[in-house]
């Protein structure tokens, strides 16, 4: 038997989130000891693997629950399917991030050398180019992963107040 805790490091998880899988069915409810604790076995084990396996793949947890049920061969396959065709969505969307940004580094000398430019003309140019609000968040969080000290130069260029790039950066290192 095995406590959450246990069950939740088998797995690379937390406890919260074993308990929060629990809670939305995903996971069987454990039978309980004398002293009221969660007794976890070699089922919840396989149960939660298979959970992480499918969050792996980057599947919703109302997917997870359809293929978890005993779903029809076509019905899991549907699911796989239309995750794999949003991946592919999500690809191209990045792709056109990528090309969107090596097409302002072309331009990088002429923001070297503008004098003028701050966090408004970034944004237009930013949505000119085709993202959003959640795109542009999207960036800063990659820009600050991968280099949070030429995120921070950048932020400072645009003229942001100090008060404001913190708030940027503070969201910026938030999982997703």
């Amino acid at each position: 038997m095995l406590s959450v805790t246990q069950l939740a490091r088998a797995c690379g998880l937390s406890r919260t989130t074993v308990l929060y899988y629990e809670s939305l069915g995903l996971l069987p409810a454990p039978s309980r000891s004398p002293g009221n604790y969660r007794q976890y076995g070699d089922r919840h084990l396989s149960c939660l693997r298979q959970i992480c396996s499918y969050r792996s793949a980057g599947l919703k947890l109302a997917d997870i629950r359809t293929l978890l049920g005993e779903p029809k061969r076509a019905e899991a396959a549907s699911v796989l399917k239309r995750r794999l065709a949003e991946i592919g969505e999500e690809i191209e969307r990045l792709k056109e991030h990528q090309r969107a940004i090596l097409r302002l580094l072309e331009h990088r000398t002429t923001f070297v050398r503008r004098k003028d430019m701050n966090k408004e003309k970034w944004v237009a140019i930013m949505k000119a180019a085709g993202f959003a609000e959640n795109d542009m968040r999207k960036w800063h969080k990659e820009f600050e992963r991968a280099a949070p000290e030429d995120h921070q130069e950048f932020l400072e260029y645009l003229k942001i107040p100090k008060s404001e790039i913190e708030r940027i950066r503070a969201w910026s290192r938030e999982a997703a």
